[in-house]
């Protein structure tokens, strides 16, 4: 029988954190200054706070401050451009979902290139953190992607789009399924690595995977109140295939990687 590969993301997280809070000391003797990271949100949202006690935490952890503006809709610019020119502050997040702003794209795109750590804007001078997060997750249990059928499910701006062109520069083939995809189901089958960040509860079957498939699951969505990926549960019972767990796995990287970026802008 295939043996299953760990994808152990907070595993690896951890030893990250280790390292980024020595380059923090080192940063703040060397350069004298705090790194600092300004997240603009909106009020009122239990799903916002959850994301930001997972940062804040994170950043006390390495030796960060945070500094968290809550806006309204009508203010977001204003704060946005407050948080450019503030000399303090190395990295900005407008952290989604943003409640109120129809369009968020505009307000993102005013976001400095130089602060914008969370690959955002369009013209962000960093790399997404999540698709950091993946390749790190892959890299940390040698997992190969070269010589590989490597298929990405969704071609959007937070995965697939930024992964597949971090695929690219590193000359590994891949293919896309996405919505125009006339046969998804074929290409599944004959996949060694499958990466999803769609966020469509069970979009992906466990009968759509060949024993031995690593399919690294960055979907996450509610379905009636129950957390859920884009891998369906049955599949994560099967012994013959690996699938990164719901908590644990793409997430605390991503979040490590988003600090590696923040390090990167102390520094430029």
């Amino acid at each position: 029988m295939t043996k299953k590969v760990k994808l152990d993301g907070l595993e690896i997280s951890e030893f990250i954190k280790e390292r980024q809070a020595t380059n923090v000391r080192s940063i703040k003797q060397a350069l004298k200054i705090i790194p600092k990271l300004a997240i603009i949100r909106s009020s009122g949202s239990g799903v916002v706070d959850s994301y930001l006690r997972i940062k804040q935490k994170y950043a006390n952890d390495i030796g960060i401050e945070v500094v968290v503006h809550e806006s309204t809709p009508e203010g977001l610019t204003d704060t946005i451009v407050a948080c450019n020119v503030d000399d303090s502050v190395q990295g900005i997040i407008v952290q989604l979902p943003f409640e109120g702003i129809a369009d968020i794209d505009t307000a993102l795109a005013l976001v400095d290139p130089l602060k914008d750590i969370d690959n955002l804007g369009g013209g962000s001078k960093f790399d997404s953190p999540t698709a950091v997060a993946i390749l790190w997750l892959l890299a940390a249990y040698n997992v190969e992607l070269l010589g590989k059928n490597v298929v990405l499910i969704g071609a959007g701006r937070l995965v697939g789009g930024p992964l597949s062109r971090m695929l690219e520069a590193s000359a590994i083939p891949y293919s896309v399924i996405d919505e125009d995809t006339k046969n998804p189901e074929e290409l599944l089958l004959e996949a060694d690595i499958v990466i999803s960040g769609v966020g469509k509860p069970d979009l992906i079957l466990s009968e759509s995977l060949k024993p031995g498939a690593i399919v690294v699951d960055a979907g996450l969505a509610s379905d009636k109140g129950v957390l859920k990926g884009d891998v369906e549960d049955s599949a994560r019972l099967r012994e013959d295939i690996s699938v990164t767990p719901l908590r644990g796995g793409v997430g605390p990287l991503t979040v490590a990687a988003l600090f590696e970026n923040l390090l990167k802008a102390c520094r430029a």
